[in-house]
């Protein structure tokens, strides 16, 4: 579907007022949902993703914009499909009187209407009328007015220039270099430097940003080896049937529940005695998703793109697809893969009220939590959990953390943040303390960072050298003099 261009009045020249480049975090800032970035300068407004908060709900999962002019925003540009990047679009194109242009990648664009229609299923049915933050017709209607990019394409928009590098993370994800006059920025939205069996890792931009605003996720921490974890995933789940329980793993319809896809049947294949055993991929999203991945081979790795030379690896042999919960007999022990990840709602809370009183039963948590979802919250192993209709149900089940999630480790993070040398960087997208440690470890390796909350906007950070763009240089010599704090009002 063509993207319809919209068109806002012209732009007088930016005067020199717009000298100092201004990074607001409308939403993770110190937190990780709802991510929304926006950057200031020479009189143009670039926002960065337009996320909700999987773990609110109304207008409180949505990003601060409650003191920005959405009218004089120029240009929003997405960086992937997951919700807290993009989850509260429709609602930002249909229903504020925002006039810029938005973009986003091919595979990005095809797999939004899928999983946003997903969203507006799940969340509207229990939502109340006021919490509805957008409906199918709104989705329907945003589709419009979304543009795609090719990766290392370059476009220039109200002089502002941009363009897509590839991120890993998940199918279509976008680091997104902008340049307003001669000042560079990347935003990496989320991203991994870790090639797995179907994505390429991230790449680093040959250009050197004078600001990176870099993710922040797991902030020092570093993942298990690739081959350990997988092998320790496969046990855990093989544990579980072998005591005769049903294991479920909470995941995102599109992302890691591909990669644990090709893990599981690959798995499979090479052990015949568990060929009786089913494995479902449990989501109405299911065969929808899998028809975009295979059309979009060419974004994948070297080893995939060989592969489907001789066969499809996303048509699996040992995987069967559930639409839903009247459609699952449950009759022994099983496997299934069911969305959300976090068990907020839907099939995965579904199955798991039903699952988590039997001594015999696993769950495996594969990705990343967000403080203040179920997921999150069985990770501490309480002795009981409320159920969705109020009820308290023991948790008698097994619960196992095994992160598959495609996020930058300290490693990565580090190691990509030398590789570019950027003169600043802000972290996003991340818990406050992980945040700050990683900002810790940043400084005594001498790098320089920094960070801030959800609900504060700051100038440029750091210390660029003498060479740089002389339109910087004040507010970077006198960063700590000129950096100010707004604060943005919680209440809606």
């Amino acid at each position: 579907m063509a993207a319809t261009k919209r068109t806002k009045p012209p732009v007088e020249a930016a005067d020199e007022e717009g000298d100092e480049l201004v990074i607001t975090p409308l939403g993770a800032g110190q937190e990780i949902g709802r991510s929304c970035i926006l950057l200031e300068f020479k009189g143009r407004k670039v926002m960065l993703d337009f996320g909700i908060h999987p773990g609110l709900h109304g207008r409180n999962a949505l990003p601060f914009v409650d003191l920005v002019d959405l009218e004089t925003i120029d240009l929003l540009l997405i960086s992937h499909f997951h919700l807290d990047h993009c989850g509260a679009l429709p609602h930002l194109l249909e229903r504020t009187n925002f006039r810029g242009r938005c973009f986003m990648t091919h595979p990005t664009k095809a797999i939004y209407r899928w999983l946003l229609a997903d969203f507006i299923r799940v969340r509207n049915v229990a939502a109340d009328d006021k919490d509805v933050l957008f409906t199918e017709t709104d989705l329907e209607n945003s589709m419009n007015k979304i543009e795609t990019l090719d990766f290392h394409q370059e476009k220039e928009i109200n002089g502002i220039k941009f363009k897509c590098y590839h991120a890993g993370h998940v199918l279509g994800a976008a680091m997104i270099m902008i340049e307003i006059a001669g000042v560079k920025v990347l935003y990496t939205g989320d991203f991994s430097r870790q090639e797995d069996r179907h994505l390429m890792s991230a790449e680093i931009p040959p250009e050197r940003p004078d600001v990176l605003i870099c993710e922040s996720t797991y902030g020092t921490i570093i993942h298990e080896e690739r081959d350990a974890r997988e092998a320790r995933f496969t046990g855990v789940v093989t544990n579980i049937l072998a005591r005769g329980g049903r294991c479920l793993i909470p995941v995102f319809a599109l992302g890691r529940a591909q990669e644990l896809l090709l893990i599981l049947d690959e798995y499979w294949a090479c052990h015949p005695e568990l060929h009786e055993i089913p494995i479902y991929y449990a989501s109405s999203l299911a065969k929808k998703c899998i028809s975009v991945y295979q059309t979009f081979v060419n974004a994948m790795n070297a080893k995939i793109k060989e592969e489907i030379k001789r066969r499809n690896p996303f048509v699996f042999q040992h995987i069967s697809y559930l639409k839903g919960i009247d459609h699952f007999d449950d009759v022994g022990p099983c496997v299934i893969m069911a969305s959300p990840g976090m068990l907020q709602s839907g099939l995965s809370r579904e199955l798991f009220e039903m699952w988590c009183t039997d001594t015999r039963n696993g769950v495996v948590i594969a990705g990343y939590c967000v403080e203040g979802t179920l997921a999150r919250e069985i990770l501490s192993e309480p002795t009981d959990i409320i159920a969705m209709n109020g009820q308290k149900l023991p948790l008698k089940c097994s619960v196992e953390h095994i992160s598959f999630s495609a996020h930058t480790d300290y490693k990565q993070t580090s190691g990509f943040i030398r590789a570019l040398k950027p003169p600043h960087i802000v972290l996003v997208h991340g818990e406050q303390h992980e945040m700050s440690r990683l900002k810790t470890e940043l400084l005594q390796a001498r790098i320089q960072v920094s960070h801030h909350g959800a609900r504060r906007s700051h100038h440029l950070y750091g210390s660029l050298a003498e060479h740089h763009l002389a339109a910087c240089r004040h507010s970077v010599r006198n960063a700590r003099a000129c950096c100010h704090e707004q604060s943005v009002p919680t209440g809606r």
